[in-house]
């Protein structure tokens, strides 16, 4: 068996070696002149079981995924597993307006054509893994990211709306803490009031856990309004930190004491591995 680690996520595939006792091939990854992207894999695989690993985020990272799996194909591997640490395009899972493809599925359908098994982490709805056409799993950074926020000493785990209660919650559990989401309210025309739904925040270190946080807007709204309520602290965790165009500096500016993401993509704000999550669903299916 080995595993092969794609550009976008190196120290994942690394970690899943440690974490399983199996060797990464060699491989070389380079661009030409004009952009497009040439791999190999320099091990010889023939008959091999291979793990892939692989975020699919930017565009450009889904194009080595199909290569690599393409690569591997060809060498003769006996089975390969997919693992997708943040599967792109996973948001896009319906028709919103007439004429839009279902981005999550045509990413999905693709994918599984070159793979006997995908594995993903904390995908934005479970639903998705039906659309790939072959057996898919998905693995939670949850025990992860809270074992990190463990040592903060937190007092209050949010979710930032009702549908994330359950990660909120599977995270107080191991944290020893209390849990609740937060809720919008609209006072009057121009005006919304976000505030945790049950719980009062005064003086309290708080942790705000989502699954992804891209532009940040929502979530530096919810820490403005917990600072208003009187938290003494407050922390932002996520699975997959996209951060995409200000949303560190959005999330800084509105008082956010840390911010957290896993190494699902990575960014300076990597601090919680996934490889022990992918490793134990690997070693069960």
């Amino acid at each position: 068996m080995y595993i092969i680690g794609g550009t976008a996520s190196k120290t994942v595939a690394e970690d899943l070696s440690r974490e399983l006792h199996v060797p990464l091939a060699k491989t070389i990854s380079k661009r030409f002149p004009d952009d497009e992207l040439y791999v190999r894999i320099l091990d010889d695989i023939s008959g091999e079981d291979v793990i892939i690993v692989q975020t699919t985020y930017p565009d450009s990272n889904i194009v080595e995924l199909f290569l690599l799996q393409d690569a591997v194909r060809e060498a003769g591997a006996n089975k390969a597993v997919v693992v997708i640490p943040y599967l792109g395009y996973g948001r896009q899972d319906k028709k919103f307006e007439a004429g839009e493809p279902i981005s999550a599925k045509a990413i999905a359908t693709l994918i599984s054509l070159r793979a006997n098994k995908i594995i993903t982490v904390d995908p934005h709805k479970e639903h998705i893994l039906d659309f790939f056409t072959v057996p898919a799993f998905s693995c939670s950074a949850i025990p992860q990211i809270a074992a990190y926020l463990k040592n903060k000493d937190i007092d209050l785990v949010l979710a930032p709306d009702k549908g994330a209660l359950d990660r909120a919650k599977k995270a107080s559990k191991i944290m020893g803490c209390d849990f609740d989401c937060m809720e919008k309210t609209r006072i009057d025309g121009t005006t919304v009031e976000i505030k945790p739904k049950n719980l009062d925040v005064k003086d309290k270190k708080v942790a705000i856990i989502d699954d992804i946080i891209s532009t940040g807007g929502t979530m530096a709204q919810s820490i403005k309004e917990l600072k208003k309520q009187g938290a003494r602290q407050v922390f932002v965790a996520c699975t997959h930190g996209l951060f995409a165009g200000e949303a560190v500096k959005k999330i800084s500016s509105a008082g956010c004491n840390e911010i957290i993401s896993t190494d699902t993509i990575k960014s300076d704000f990597s601090k919680v591995g996934i490889a022990p999550c992918i490793a134990e669903l690997l070693r069960k299916k």
